[in-house]
């Protein structure tokens, strides 16, 4: 591996250290309000200042890392699972499911801009889960195009057409064979998303 990789990882888990261990390494507690000090200059007691409550900065932040990572993994995990799947299918079957999804389904979605939509979705449907919700479908056309691609590329190879006459079923050639032999470029994707999602 390159340097670059060995500083990304390094990055990475300095991040993931300060959010399992954010509770340990907070010097304040992050709800206390004090408005005496509110704006404070960053100091031996505050290392990052104060907020406009008063509250602990460096605290936030470290707390702040935790929401970030479980935001991340979430979102990334629930929209590549999905996104791989129907991705997978359109893919495969083609014809009228290909059609609906890929012609008129997210064709759609993709005619607004991702961050517009989620905040769409967050003003109908509120926040917390929902607003994971939300980005999730946002990164669902992602994976679903990709995933299309890659199947439409060898669906009709010979090597598929042989395990179909050797009558093995359409879902255990896409998952068992066909996924697998094109999982590069969505592990890439995955890991594109996963680092722009939580930092």
């Amino acid at each position: 591996m390159s340097r670059l990789t060995y500083v990304g990882i390094f990055i990475v888990g300095i991040v993931i250290f300060v959010a399992v261990f954010a509770p340990f390494l907070a010097t304040h507690d992050v709800t206390v309000q004090n408005l005496e000090l509110r704006f404070a200059e960053p100091s031996a007691q505050h290392w990052f200042g104060t907020d406009a409550l008063g509250r602990d900065v460096f605290s936030r932040v470290l707390f702040g890392a935790r929401i970030s990572l479980q935001v991340g993994i979430i979102v990334v995990g629930v929209s590549a699972v999905i996104g791989i799947f129907i991705g997978s299918i359109a893919g495969f079957y083609g014809g009228w499911v290909d059609k609906i999804l890929s012609g008129y389904v997210f064709n759609v979605f993709l005619a607004f801009p991702g961050l517009l939509l989620a905040i769409a979705f967050c003003c109908f449907l509120g926040a917390g889960l929902k607003l994971i919700f939300s980005f999730s479908y946002n990164r669902l056309v992602g994976y679903v195009q990709v995933m299309r691609g890659q199947v439409l590329k060898v669906r009709n190879t010979i090597f598929v057409r042989k395990r179909q006459g050797f009558k093995q079923g359409n879902m255990r050639i896409l998952f068992t064979h066909i996924l697998p032999m094109r999982s590069s470029p969505y592990r890439s994707i995955v890991s594109r998303h996963g680092r722009s999602r939580s930092f």
